[in-house]
């Protein structure tokens, strides 16, 4: 594999996740973390999947990354958590799979595991995008909050055989998978600032949808294809959208190329290069009702990139609950930290 030269990367000390996360996965993250010691019930919990024989898996059917195995991987993932300032170096895994794909597991101490498939795809700087994108799961805590999830989501099988618990059975995962989806859209942005390489992070992208032969794909025709798609049509492209998401944890290639792209262009990853980004010490003091707010927005905006008929119809009614749930779950946060904020009136809202 071809190794490009190693360059400067700007480093960003106490970089708060919230600097990368997409609105809708930064809305529910804030709420979560908002609670005072949900963290630590969540990691307890997730003691259901027996992270120890997992890890043990992969120690004996896979390779571990170090300065003897993979040794570039290994830079790359001890770069990545430099540059994102993560207080421990994730250890990885390769593993035999011609399926391209990479993961980060566990919660007690999440490692991350790539497939043969995806190695052998990218080349130096994608796998550094890759490798960026994982850390960055780790570092808003996604690994420890997904894993718990699914030990929620297969407790509530158990009562799915009562048809009205499995309504809302089903309600509960097409929104787990909604915030599954957004999620990953922030760490392609942590992706990019771990890699510092707008034109890697953008190829790997473009490889997940149509291969390794670059030659043959066009960064802007395949940008063009995410504004056709985004652009709806009738209502039976719009209801055919909604069908083709169900049960997908990843937004479609197009779709996170140009929201990163359009990430890159609204000049969000410049500022935080230049070191304008919020800090770790900032994160409690994060209002759920502000990022809800947020979410709702980003949703909006994006539904009026659109001339979707089917999504017009909702832009008022998502946007009045965001706004109404965000201040509800201010007012159940105050309550479990112990009483209103210092900082806050008689009246005080965000």
């Amino acid at each position: 594999m071809a190794n490009t030269p190693d360059r400067v990367r700007v480093r960003l000390p106490e970089i708060s996740p919230r600097a990368y996360e997409h609105p809708a996965d930064r809305g529910a993250l804030v709420a979560l973390r908002s609670l005072r010691g949900f963290d630590e019930v969540f990691k307890r919990m997730s003691g259901l999947f027996n992270e120890r024989a997992l890890r043990l898996m992969f120690l004996s059917g896979a390779v571990r990354v170090g300065p003897t195995q993979f040794p570039h991987l290994h830079d790359y993932v001890r770069d990545a958590a430099y540059v994102l300032d993560l207080d421990e170096v994730p250890e990885l895994y390769v593993q035999m799979n011609p399926k391209p794909n990479a993961m980060a597991i566990g919660s007690q101490k999440p490692f991350i595991v790539m497939t043969t498939g995806l190695f052998d795809l990218l080349e130096a700087e994608e796998q550094r995008f890759v490798i960026g994108h994982e850390v960055g799961h780790i570092l808003s805590g996604h690994a420890v909050y997904r894993t718990m999830l699914l030990a929620l989501i297969q407790l509530a099988a158990r009562v799915a055989w009562i048809p009205l618990g499995y309504i809302g059975l089903r309600a509960i995962v097409a929104a787990l998978e909604e915030w599954y989806r957004k999620s990953e859209l922030s760490c392609d942005r942590a992706g990019l600032l771990a890699c510092q390489d707008p034109e890697a992070a953008k190829r790997a992208l473009m490889k997940l949808a149509g291969g390794s032969k670059l030659v043959e794909m066009n960064p802007d025709a395949f940008l063009e294809q995410a504004r056709e798609y985004e652009s709806g049509g009738d209502a039976r492209d719009s209801f055919l959208k909604l069908l083709s998401l169900m049960g997908t944890t990843h937004p479609f290639a197009v779709v996170r190329l140009a929201q990163l792209h359009r990430w890159i262009e609204d000049g969000s990853y410049q500022r935080i290069i230049d070191g304008d980004y919020p800090r770790r010490a900032s994160d409690r003091d994060a209002r759920v009702g502000e990022e809800a707010r947020n979410a709702a927005k980003s949703y909006r905006e994006s539904w009026e990139r659109s001339e979707d008929p089917l999504l017009g119809t909702l832009r008022d009614v998502a946007g009045s609950a965001a706004s109404a749930g965000g201040k509800i779950f201010d007012s159940v946060a105050d309550r479990w930290r112990g009483g209103p904020r210092r900082d806050e009136g008689a009246n005080g809202s965000s």
